[in-house]
């Protein structure tokens, strides 16, 4: 065996230094593994040997036999023929496991592994077998464009064989064919240089074909598949193709009407991602989601040198710019972070570009989906970074956004003449999204700045007059054309326009890059633009806001809000300006009023003042409400409602604490009709506002949350009570001491989370939180003292083995009950199984205190299963008798019988039995019982003969103190399951602390 592990052929190429990883281990494993089934056997022997073994380790075997196929070519002919015998699932196994190590470890194959795979992947195709395809999608991902290597040639090669060697079964697959559509029409682009002519030659003939043939298919590629076109239209055969789309589209499809049909359908993702290599897929997702801006230019050095350094690569940045605009779209949270954010590394794609066709084709994939866009249909996502590439480079790259600015105004008119109306459509639906977005707070100084060359402001003011004056109509008047001198210019390295080559541009030095800059530091040299979109009287408290960042300057600036008002959408900005960096809201579990006056310095309290104070006009605050609206709808502030409800408890201890009056102090409101038109004016739904705002609170500070939790279930008591997703949000947040907090403040009277109606929606629901917080649930239903009768509904419903934290808690609460019929019929609706014990441990804890009452209680429940033979079947039931056909059947409830008949015989006490009422029962349920249950429960129907059983001295004890059994339990319609009956201990009934609805 050691042997055999020695000789194990490799996978993978490995260098002297690295170390086997944790897949290559597990291959090797499992093919020693086969190896030790089948070394030594007669080929009959070894089919009967993996027979034998797939079924116990059918993994182990199909990896084992993979390895084999994958290492050796020798044997893998008769190998996959195994393969294929002894399956179990259609080589499901094997095909998921190819997958992951081709999305995985494709590149460090050996290149017999490589030729295997191949061979693999052909045998299977050949043998349809199901799933393959999704292999063949996999593979085609590492088919790369932009490199003319003899391997990627070879795998490009391959794979277009075996497409056209099984084209029967390709046309099966119509999401396989677009891929393969998409993928060699990118791939022709790169194969123009003589030793590829002939292979350009058979990949045009074979993606010609499958586009004519499949075009309805086709079509679902969307405005992408033209962009492709349009780099290989000088081909003659698409040349063709381009004049029947334009000309006669019918003859491609009887549904083809135009190529607007084509554009105005956004490619999906998945095509995006699939023209790059899942390796630099990882890179540029870690990049944009892991690296720091200002640390990230080692990062790209490499990216650049790994990936971008030959002549033919270049033509790969225009499938990572879609790949970055299309795909990666970032959170709120990473926008707000100081990762780099995708308009850099866009930047930074363009601005190394060394080829002009390259370049100007980069420039299209990063704006192609301005040229038809529908903001119904597409996502502003893709739209996005183009607009803050132009924005961000005019600082330290201005020759980027004027070629930038220069190609938009060019698409218009010759992109595709006929189209030039629906193109402008197109870019100014884009630009007027980026407005109401609030992407950029105006276009104003992008579209005017005096950085740009005279002639292009020309062309852009033409172009896009509709975009050029800001939200307060005061033009470029809003940046001090004096200051313009002390901006930075192009350098001496950097392309000029023609205009500006007759002066010499001052070159400096201390602000031509931002490249290395902190990113908080670049959002900080925006601050004229947030000025300008205010009134000029205003301006100078914005800087001051902008500057300290504290409550006072934005209660300053606030005060000077007079005619003309700022605009909402300007305020917005600003305040998201000022609060960008600013460090969450913190307090310690008890916070002193100087801590929490001390937390009040940021300028979003400023806002909340003007709606708290009296003295504040109308007009100010609806500015107010419509600029958090405003807010809102950006999503640049994300603690807006938890701040504002913050805000009003600190202003109601303040106003408690300065009233020395008992009374008066008592008097004190809590103003949450603050907080009611806050959400009102933002059309929110109070109790769901409460929830976002207690989840964004969560992530922010525990304790913030819970010094908020008695103010809020007090005033908003209606909405919060029992709602399930906030109080979801607060069990997942508490640790113990909160947990403790929370149950004290339940004691004394202060805090009601709970209302008795619908709370059984609540637990079914909490069945699936996690331990700690279902503990923190049920210890909080602990303290408002919830009644046995609200939970009864969920007894049967609870599992032993998934919900064992409700179970451990309704058992300890029916440990303090006394037993009723109501609660002993829900217990016996559970299902009968020997290792729940829920039924068992609850009736043999009572049995301790109650025995004859639990006795009359099992005796009724089993006797008016039987409704037909028992005897009260002429006589109107008692009040509290339970209905014949109410659940548990007969036979859960002698399921549960012979369950507690087994444990009383461990116990060696069988007193329970002796109960003339319950044996009476007994003797009536086997007489009414199949014969299969008489013999399933024989053991438990013998009980109901017996004259002596065994009996404690304890039940002996229960016994004789207490009242004789009536025996005309079951014919007396006075008497009911709940008749009280004299125990020497009685169990003290708690009072109800829960809230009850109207």
């Amino acid at each position: 065996m050691e042997q055999t592990k020695a000789n194990s052929p490799r996978l993978f190429v490995c260098t002297a230094i690295e170390n086997k990883d944790e897949i290559e281990e597990r291959y090797e494993r499992a093919y020693n593994f086969f190896q030790s089934l089948v070394a030594d056997c007669s080929e009959k022997e070894a089919h009967d040997a993996l027979n034998n073994a797939v079924c116990k380790n059918h993994e182990d075997v199909s990896l084992g036999m993979l390895m084999s196929i994958l290492t050796e070519p020798h044997n893998a002919t008769k190998c996959y023929r195994d393969l294929t015998l002894v399956t179990r699932d259609g080589l499901t196994c094997v095909l998921n496991n190819l997958s992951n190590l081709i999305l995985e470890r494709y590149l460090k194959f050996q290149d017999t592994t490589r030729n295997q795979l191949l061979w693999l992947l052909k045998e299977m195709i050949r043998n349809a077998v199901n799933g393959v395809d999704s292999v063949c999608w996999n593979l085609m991902r590492y088919a790369s464009g932009g490199d003319v290597t003899p391997k990627n040639i070879f795998l490009v090669e391959s794979l277009l064989d075996i497409f056209i060697d099984n084209r029967m079964w390709l046309d099966k697959y119509p999401v396989l064919v677009c891929m393969v559509v998409y993928t060699y029409l990118r791939l022709i682009e790169d194969h123009n240089i003589p030793q590829l002519m002939t292979l350009r030659q058979r990949e045009v003939n074979f993606v010609i074909a499958l586009i004519r043939e499949h075009f309805n298919e086709v079509l679902t590629l969307g405005r992408d598949l033209v962009r492709l076109l349009q780099n290989v239209a000088r081909i003659p055969e698409f040349n063709q193709l381009w004049q029947d789309i334009l000309i006669n589209p019918k003859t491609l499809s009887p549904t083809f009407t135009n190529v607007m049909q084509l554009l105005q359908i956004r490619t999906s993702r998945r095509y995006l991602q699939s023209r790059l290599t899942p390796e630099m897929e990882r890179k540029l997702v870690f990049l944009t989601s892991q690296v720091r801006f200002g640390h990230h230019k080692k990062y790209q050095e490499w990216f650049q040198r790994q990936y971008l350094a030959t002549p033919e690569s270049q033509t790969l940045r225009s499938d990572m710019i879609r790949f970055i605009v299309g795909v990666i779209h970032p959170t709120n949270e990473l926008l707000c972070s100081d990762i780099i954010p995708r308009w850099a590394v866009i930047g930074w794609l363009l601005t190394t570009c060394t080829s002009n066709v390259a370049a100007s084709n980069a420039k299209l994939a990063l704006f192609y989906d301005w040229l038809f866009y529908d903001p119904e249909k597409d996502n502003i996502m893709n739209i996005e970074p183009a607009i803050l590439v132009m924005h961000h480079s005019m600082r330290s790259h201005p020759a980027v956004t004027a070629t930038l600015l220069d190609f938009l105004c060019r698409i218009i008119p010759n992109f595709y003449p006929p189209f030039a109306d629906k193109v402008k459509q197109g870019i100014f639906n884009s630009l007027q999204q980026i407005i109401e977005k609030r992407v950029l707070p105006n276009l104003q100084p992008l579209f005017d700045s005096p950085k740009l060359d005279r002639e292009l402001r020309t062309t852009v003011r033409d172009t896009f007059k509709e975009f050029c004056s800001n939200g307060n109509g005061e033009g470029v008047s809003g940046i001090r054309e004096d200051g313009n001198d002390d901006l930075p210019r192009g350098g001496p390295d950097e392309p000029a326009f023609s205009d500006d080559e007759d002066e010499p541009q001052p070159n400096i030095a201390e602000d031509t890059d931002d490249d290395d800059l902190p990113l908080s530091e670049v959002r900080a040299r925006e601050r004229p633009e947030l000025a300008a979109a205010l009134p000029l009287i205003l301006r100078p408290f914005a800087e001051t806001l902008l500057d300290d960042r504290s409550s006072s300057a934005a209660t300053a600036l606030l005060n000077a809000c007079t005619t003309p008002m700022p605009t909402p959408i300007a305020l917005a900005d600003l305040f998201a300006a000022t609060l960008q960096d600013a460090s969450p809201l913190r307090i310690t579990r008890n916070p002193s009023p100087s801590e929490l006056e001390q937390t009040l310095n940021s300028p979003i309290f400023s806002l909340f003042n003007c709606l708290h104070s009296s003295d504040v006009t109308e007009v100010k605050r609806k500015l107010i409400l419509e600029t958090l609206k405003e807010m809102y709808v950006q999503s640049s502030v994300q603690n807006v409602g938890y701040c504002l409800l913050f805000y009003l408890k600190v202003c109601f201890e303040r106003e408690r604490r300065a009233e020395r009056d008992p009374v008066k102090k008592r008097n004190v409101k809590f103003k949450a009709d603050v907080y009611r038109d806050y959400c009102s004016f933002l059309e929110l739904k109070i109790a769901e506002s409460l929830a976002d705002d207690f989840e964004k609170c969560q992530e922010s500070d525990a304790n913030v949350l819970v010094w908020l939790i008695p103010d809020v279930y007090r005033e908003f008591k209606d909405q919060v009570q029992n709602h399930i997703r906030l109080l979801h949000i607060i069990v997942s947040t508490l640790d113990a001491g909160q947990l403790q907090r929370l149950v004290c403040l339940t004691l004394q009277g202060n805090l009601m989370m709970f209302k008795s109606d619908d709370i059984t929606t609540m637990l079914s629901t909490s069945l699936s939180w996690e331990t700690f917080e279902q503990y923190c649930l049920w210890q909080l239903l602990t303290a408002h003292e919830i009644s046995v009768e609200d939970v009864l509904p969920i007894i049967p419903k609870l599992s032993y083995k998934d919900h064992a934290e409700a179970l451990t808690s309704v058992l300890l609460m029916l440990k303090q009950e006394r037993p009723t019929g109501d609660v002993l019929r829900q217990m016996f609706c559970r299902a009968v199984d020997e290792e729940d014990t829920f039924v068992v441990s609850t009736v043999m804890y009572w049995c301790q205190d109650y025995e004859d009452k639990v006795a009359d209680l099992l005796a009724v429940l089993l006797s008016t299963r039987y409704p037909g033979t028992s005897p009260n079947k002429r006589k109107r039931p008692g009040k509290h008798n339970i209905p014949p056909n109410a659940p548990p059947s007969a036979e859960l409830v002698l399921g549960h019988l012979e369950q507690i008949r087994i444990c009383c015989v461990d116990q060696d006490d069988m007193s329970i039995f002796n109960m003339e009422c319950l044996q009476k029962a007994l003797q009536q349920s086997q007489s009414n019982s199949s014969d299969s249950l008489k013999r399933q429960y024989n053991e438990l129907f013998l009980l109901a003969w017996e004259d002596e059983l065994p009996i404690s001295r304890r039940a002996r004890k229960l016994v004789s103190n207490s009242l004789p059994i009536n025996p005309n339990l079951h014919s007396s319609n006075e008497d009911s399951e709940e008749e009280e009956i004299v125990k020497p201990k009685q169990a003290k009934r708690r009072k109800k602390a829960i809230s009850d609805s109207d």
